[in-house]
């Protein structure tokens, strides 16, 4: 069940949040802004029919200087924008091309899945796309972490939130508790790092997350070790949890700011966002076209509406859209949706069964706080018809 978001915005609430904003966290190789028009030029070129390949490629030279070069190069006569972009960046690969799929006789679909962990597994990161912008690194989208994790594979070379979850559920069949426990750690340094989790580890991921799954994470690493192992994740639980809860405590009624939504009556539900209104990096000619087909007045609140969406991982599904074969009409931002607020939900109740277990000095009281914010969550009326948004 979906709830229409019928509030106001606050000052900031439809042009920005400042949540994702880590002023700790490292500088990284921003492509969408780091090379000029150049990144416009190659995402609607269409030299590559996939928009992800120019973001993961990996520059081989300060970002700065490629931006300078092609703004020279390109008003030579012939100039080749492919031959130039191949110069100056590594292209990305696929991850698993060549591995051989199927079931045999001899061989078991466990053992298949046995046997794609180490092809699908990455090893702890190098770091260098930390190095700062001015001191002219070679950096890359990728965002280092420290552990090893497990990638989709394919076009998909970086971990991704909620899938991970399902990634887990396949590791602990495979008796690996040891890699589920080195990818918690990994979120756990993102949150820490970065201030949340991103929607995957790419610096254009870095303005979303993804539907909160951290603590059925923690949970289900709890069940197949024991409690005692998840309480190393507290602090992270906490803190991803005031990621989304963040602003909540300045709204009045019917208003709404980043991912919080206080409704008519007080009581408080979170929805899918994105801290930018522009073209998705990684799907940039596809959002940039369908943004031409608008109004210039509504494009960014198509484009915040097709990033919260990226944010929800149903990206696309009809649930999101007054039409559903229109995506033009999505409307993911005017939404409090069920499933959503139901993992932050658990979120609450397992911080607050971790705090039980814990039983340090003020730990009850913690504990008894987050139950009730569950329960008032649990409690919140969800009409089944609503009036239209407000803040479209």
């Amino acid at each position: 069940m979906l709830l229409a978001v019928s509030v106001a915005c606050t000052a900031t609430t439809c042009t920005t949040s400042k949540t994702s904003t880590n002023l700790h966290q490292p500088v990284f190789y921003d492509p969408a802004h780091d090379l000029g028009p150049l990144f416009q030029a190659v995402q609607l070129s269409g030299i590559f029919p996939d928009s992800k390949t120019f973001v993961d490629a990996r520059p081989l030279f300060p970002p700065s200087v490629i931006a300078a070069r092609y703004d020279s190069a390109r008003t030579v006569a012939g100039f080749d924008l492919r031959a130039f972009v191949e110069r100056q960046f590594q292209l990305p690969q696929p991850v698993g091309a060549g591995v051989a799929p199927g079931v045999s006789r001899s061989r078991t679909m466990e053992d298949h899945i046995r046997a794609l962990w180490p092809v699908l597994t990455r090893p702890p990161d190098t770091a260098d796309a930390r190095s700062p912008r001015s001191d002219a690194e070679r950096g890359s989208s990728l965002i280092p972490l420290p552990h090893p994790y497990v990638v989709p594979g394919g076009r998909f070379r970086e971990i991704y939130y909620w899938d991970s979850y399902f990634t887990m559920l396949g590791l602990v069949a495979s008796g690996r508790t040891d890699l589920v426990r080195n990818m918690l750690d990994n979120f756990a340094y993102l949150i820490e790092t970065i201030g949340h989790i991103p929607n995957g580890n790419r610096t254009y991921y870095l303005s979303r997350s993804q539907p909160p799954y951290f603590a059925a994470m923690v949970g289900l690493y709890a069940t197949a070790t024991d409690t005692t192992q998840a309480l190393r994740y507290l602090d992270a639980l906490e803190a991803e949890h005031a990621f989304w809860m963040d602003g909540a405590e300045r709204l009045a009624p019917a208003q709404a700011y980043a991912r919080v939504v206080r409704l008519p009556d007080g009581s408080l539900l979170n929805r899918y966002w994105d801290d930018r209104a522009e073209p998705r990096p990684e799907s940039y000619r596809p959002d940039y076209e369908l943004a031409q087909t608008v109004p210039e007045g509504q494009r960014d609140a198509l484009y915040r509406n097709l990033r919260a969406t990226a944010e929800s991982g149903w990206d696309f599904s009809s649930r999101w859209m007054r039409d559903p074969k229109d995506l033009r009409t999505l409307e993911t931002t005017d939404l409090a949706p069920v499933d959503l607020n139901s993992l932050l939900y658990n979120t609450e109740t397992v911080i607050a069964a971790l705090r039980g277990f814990r039983n340090q000095q003020g730990d009850a009281q913690v504990a008894r706080n987050f139950l009730r914010v569950a329960e008032e969550r649990r409690r919140t009326s969800i009409p089944r018809t609503a009036p239209a948004a407000a803040n479209r």
